[in-house]
């Protein structure tokens, strides 16, 4: 068992890695959604990627808020990764793994691995929805 101050140990790095992630999920659906941020917008998006781009578009802003606020985490960080292992499947592998100076997909992997954590964990003590009474199940006591 672990004693208190590791567990809010533990709560606070949860809420630091759900709203990194969060924001950097937010901000990038925001530019596939709303054109926001010099970003290509729904239009465009669904124009690339057909269908799938509304999928993308929506999975990432509305994932990112999810992370943030602490709501649905798992069930966002999940879609997430399966969004970026997409995108690694169908944009990165080919580029290798270094980011610089041909995209590859270790950003991706980097982004998987932060979701990771909260999909094993949970979104940790700080999250809206243990204030609003629906807690995701906590495996840290």
């Amino acid at each position: 068992m672990l004693r208190p101050i590791q567990a809010e140990n533990i709560d606070a790095a949860l809420l630091v890695i759900r709203l990194v992630a969060g924001i950097i999920f937010m901000a990038h659906g925001a530019q596939k959604l709303f054109g926001a941020f010099g970003g290509p917008g729904l239009t465009a998006m669904v124009g690339m990627l057909g269908p799938v781009g509304y999928l993308v578009s929506i999975g990432e802003f509305f994932g990112g808020l999810g992370l943030i606020v602490g709501f649905l985490s798992r069930f966002s960080a999940a879609a997430l990764i399966v969004i970026m292992l997409g995108a690694i499947a169908t944009v990165h592998w080919e580029n290798g793994f270094f980011l610089s100076p041909k995209m590859g997909y270790e950003y991706n992997l980097a982004l998987i691995g932060l979701l990771a954590a909260i999909v094993l964990a949970g979104p940790g003590r700080y999250a809206a929805a243990g204030s609003a009474g629906l807690v995701e199940r906590r495996w840290v006591h």
